[in-house]
């Protein structure tokens, strides 16, 4: 019996001094992992480029592929992924005559080849565009780029159409500029993005496919009101006002011209009176003769697809029309098909999700090619030998994006990639992802990650359906102390709808504790936070959050991004109501873990995610302790005619939804402690919001924080983006934790 005794006692002495010794090495393994900082985590950080996943700067020269990098260009074997070197950085001073410091080409990271059958890359250097022969080892073309803005050169002309001093100008081959327009000014706009960039417009000027002609947008905002910004880096204060057409009120009037190289002559389309139209998504024939638009009501009711003649300016036919008694949104142009120029593929939500259809040049809808509830995020181009499209759709899931290839006559899709993750993440211009295609669309290089993927590429022969890993990124962050990533789905409000919602949970994370959580919001259109990516799309100040001892929680509410039409259009004419339902279903969840602590709970978001932020914490003013809230809408009515008019109508038509959704009118109910953060200079979200709403919390006597950036815009730029970050912890480690 004695004996039994010492022995019990002995094996627990034993099991306690194990489990202290794991615990020392736990506690040791904790205190090896190194602690994150903002200037590792936040884009303006010193250290961010060091712990962002390596990348590749890519290229096609025709079929080749070619690894750009700074000091040297290598062309990729697609069937190997071995590398040969093509040029040095070195090689290509000596070609371009570089003569010292001042015109001399730093880095090879631009370099482009567009003429897939010639040994001619692009480059561009001081004030010089130059076109560079790498077999012949010479400099063959060069083109003066002295004070170019908005600037777009064409390959098969080699003409560039560019702004200065507010006018438009076009340099031909030769080195003859010709200036277009002499009427350029604050109020007179030519060869830029029109209608506050909505409608997928990102610049101002179209070159026909053989360069001889180019249409330009001129957009006369002289009826718009200045909203008057300041700057305050003048000796005494100066005004720098922008136009901004308020919901309601005034809007600009677009039109679109055509130059003819040949004739010097520009003509304008006849398209009527532009007054409270939008006209975008502007394609050229393959022939370069009419120019096709898409045109739409100030209402954004009805879109039609119009063709002119680009010679005479006439208007030739209205080959589409299409209605929604909400909205419709049209975001692409036309495109013809490569092997037949009497077909094109127009882009269409109007069976609930945006798909391809074929028509051709009489207006005729010949097919639907995509079908189903999913919808294609972008047609990326042709494999013209094969007769494909290759596009990239959520089809295989609601939060990936997978590169497929359709067969244009039959509508079979195949998978070109590995069926998991988000792909296709390499964006050329306008965010637009033609760049990872070949020429011929034969091949495409696939830059992707998955939650536990930072980063790799793979080369996908589109015609046979197969890839070749070339490049896998090791994890930046090995050796730090990451918090745990997760992704899951709860009921939308409607009790209907999935919802997709991202977790981060806190560094050394205990189920046994309770944590003050914060909901990251922003939850408006265009917008899609949670996808399959690495760490489900986690933001670097989420996990900076998670490693001091904060649950983080995500969520897409109805309204928000890539879910199709219907979706999107639940919080029409009554923005932040639907999607505060939604989000009181994410705090319903985060209510039901035993982990979160539900008397600290935090709310931020920026833009739409400040209005989300300020709109939750005056709703529901018991749920949520603390908020920040970052250049937040207070007011639809102070919001711009294009966004605002398509979700919430004019104010003269729907008054009780702006009185619904107004957070002036809730001032009163803020409890918790709000902090609004804006840039004095905010051309998007104008001041006028967060002024407005704290000079109605002093007359209603409630109590928010204010702090400014002198001077930024709506978003903080370079390291003013770390200093933010560390302005909204601080103000939750302050009141919430």
């Amino acid at each position: 019996m004695t004996t039994n005794k010492n022995n019990h006692t002995l094996r627990n002495a034993m099991l306690c001094a194990m489990a202290l010794l794991s615990m020392f090495f736990t506690m040791e393994t904790y205190a090896q992992q190194r602690e994150f900082t903002l200037e590792d985590l936040n884009f303006g950080g010193n250290n961010y480029h060091n712990m962002t996943p390596e990348n590749k700067f890519l290229a096609w020269w025709g079929d080749q592929f070619v690894h750009l990098d700074v000091e040297e260009c290598r062309t990729v074997d697609k069937k190997t992924g071995k590398e040969k070197t093509l040029f040095t950085l070195e090689d290509v001073n000596k070609w371009a005559g570089t003569k010292g410091e001042s015109d001399k080409i730093h880095h090879l990271l631009g370099v482009t080849f567009p003429y897939p059958d010639k040994t001619l890359m692009l480059v561009n250097r001081k004030n010089e565009r130059l076109l560079i022969d790498f077999k012949a080892k010479k400099t063959v073309w060069r083109q003066n780029t002295e004070g170019e803005t908005h600037q777009e050169w064409n390959a098969a002309s080699r003409a560039v159409a560019f702004v200065k001093d507010d006018n438009l100008y076009v340099t031909d081959a030769d080195g003859n500029t010709r200036q277009l327009t002499t009427d350029g000014s604050h109020d007179i706009v030519y060869g830029q993005s029109v209608h506050r960039d909505e409608f997928g417009i990102y610049k101002g000027t179209f070159w026909s496919p053989d360069g001889q002609k180019l249409a330009f947008y001129r957009m006369d905002q002289s009826m718009v009101p200045d909203y008057p910004l300041v700057d305050i880096d003048t000796r005494i204060a100066t005004l720098q006002p922008t136009k901004y057409p308020m919901v309601g009120e005034a809007s600009h009037k677009v039109t679109v011209g055509v130059y003819d190289l040949a004739t010097g002559k520009t003509v304008y389309l006849k398209a009527g009176d532009p007054t409270d139209r939008y006209f975008s998504n502007v394609a050229w024939s393959p022939d370069n003769k009419l120019v096709y638009m898409i045109e739409i009501n100030r209402d954004q009711t009805d879109m039609e697809l119009v063709s002119y003649d680009a010679t005479t300016g006439e208007k030739r036919a209205t080959l589409y029309k299409e209605h929604h008694d909400k909205y419709v949104h049209p975001v692409n142009p036309i495109t013809f098909l490569p092997w037949d120029a009497d077909k094109f593929i127009l882009q269409s939500e109007k069976d609930g999700y945006n798909h391809l259809y074929l028509f051709n040049t009489k207006g005729e809808q010949l097919k639907q090619i995509t079908s189903g509830k999913w919808l294609v995020l972008e047609l990326v181009g042709f494999n013209a030998k094969a007769k494909s499209a290759i596009i990239v759709s959520t089809e295989s899931s609601p939060i990936q994006n997978n590169i497929y290839s359709v067969n244009i006559e039959t509508g079979k899709r195949t998978l070109l990639d590995n069926g998991r993750g988000v792909h296709a993440a390499a964006f050329g211009e306008g965010g637009h992802r033609t760049t990872m295609l070949s020429a011929s669309g034969r091949y495409a290089f696939d830059k992707y990650s998955e939650p536990d993927v930072p980063r790799n590429i793979d080369i996908i022969d589109t015609e046979k359906a197969s890839r070749t890993s070339y490049f896998k990124a090791a994890d930046p962050w090995t050796g730090y102390n990451v918090p745990e990533y997760s992704c899951g789905t709860i009921k939308a409000a409607d009790g209907v709808t999935d919802l997709y919602y991202r977790m981060v949970k806190p560094v050394n994370f205990d189920p046994n504790k309770k944590y003050p959580t914060v909901v990251y919001v922003y939850g408006g259109p265009g917008i899609r936070n949670v996808t399959a990516s690495w760490h489900y799309a986690s933001r670097g100040w989420e996990t900076y959050m998670a490693q001091k001892g904060y649950l983080l929680f995500i969520l897409d509410n109805r309204g928000s991004s890539d879910r199709g039409r219907d979706f999107e259009q639940a919080t029409f004419r009554h923005l932040g109501v639907e999607e505060m339902k939604d989000q009181l279903k994410g705090v319903e969840y985060l209510k039901s873990l035993a982990y979160v602590d539900t008397a600290r709970m935090g709310v931020h978001g920026w833009s739409f995610g400040g209005f989300m932020t300020t709109s939750l914490m005056t709703t529901y003013p018991d749920v949520f302790k603390v908020g920040v809230a970052g250049g937040p809408v207070i007011d639809w009515r102070w919001y711009e005619v294009m966004y605002g008019e398509r979700y919430m109508d004019t104010p003269q038509a729907n008054p009780e939804g702006y009185a619904e959704t107004s957070l002036i009118n809730k001032a009163k109910n803020l409890k918790g402690r709000l902090q609004i953060i804006i840039g004095t200079n905010d051309p998007t979200v104008v001041p006028q919001h967060a002024l407005a709403f704290i000079k109605k919390c002093n007359e209603v006597g409630t109590y928010p924080d204010y702090y400014v950036y002198p001077g930024e815009g709506h978003n903080m730029m370079g390291h003013y983006s770390v200093h933010l970050h560390e302005k909204i912890t601080r103000y939750f480690e302050d009141y919430l934790k």
